[in-house]
């Protein structure tokens, strides 16, 4: 299968998804294969510095490669108008660990058909897609509502079972609205 971008209007689970090559904010090019290389998978998050939805993520996200060394991860901002430097400022102010990918044009949060931040993927090394959606309720872990979603698909993804929920509807910050455009004195 070719690893080139393919214009599709769905994205299904247990298709491929679309690869890509980024720059990070340490200047290397990442692509989704040289993530999933000697890997059995990787998650892939869209994601955003200013999205306060996101930041509830900081210490999850920090802490997944040593949680999951099986699995390769990166983060991507593509969010209007989103710069380096302020994702630099962002990720040195936070103590930000994982790699942070810039998607400018927002042309893979398309390709994945993603438009808000975070929403997580879980792609196995064929780059077949297995979970797509929310990383949890967005609850605390000390809610008796809380509830993970990402995690239980890692860990049946990894023991080899099927996955019970393959997706879930994510929410948080848009990555395109009219609203960025707005003028700032109406």
């Amino acid at each position: 299968m070719s690893q080139e971008m393919v214009a599709r209007d769905t994205q299904e689970v247990g298709s491929p998804v679309n690869d890509f090559r980024l720059i990070a904010i340490d200047g290397e090019v990442v692509s989704l294969q040289t993530l999933l290389q000697g890997k059995k998978g990787a998650v892939v998050v869209f994601w955003s510095s200013v999205c306060s939805h996101c930041m509830r993520y900081d210490k999850y996200l920090n802490a997944f490669a040593a949680l999951h060394p099986e699995l390769g991860v990166a983060v991507i901002a593509s969010r209007q108008d989103e710069a380096p430097t302020v994702l630099r400022a962002a990720a040195t102010a936070r103590a930000l660990r994982f790699p942070i990918l810039h998607d400018p044009s927002g042309s893979v949060a398309e390709q994945w058909f993603t438009r808000q931040t975070p929403r997580a993927f879980l792609v196995d090394s064929n780059r077949l897609l297995r979970y797509r959606g929310a990383i949890d309720n967005y609850r605390y872990p000390n809610d008796v509502e809380y509830t993970e979603y990402l995690e239980p698909a890692v860990a049946q993804f990894l023991a080899g079972k099927p996955l019970s929920r393959t997706e879930i509807a994510s929410f948080g910050c848009a990555i395109r609205s009219v609203y960025y455009n707005l003028p700032k004195a109406l």
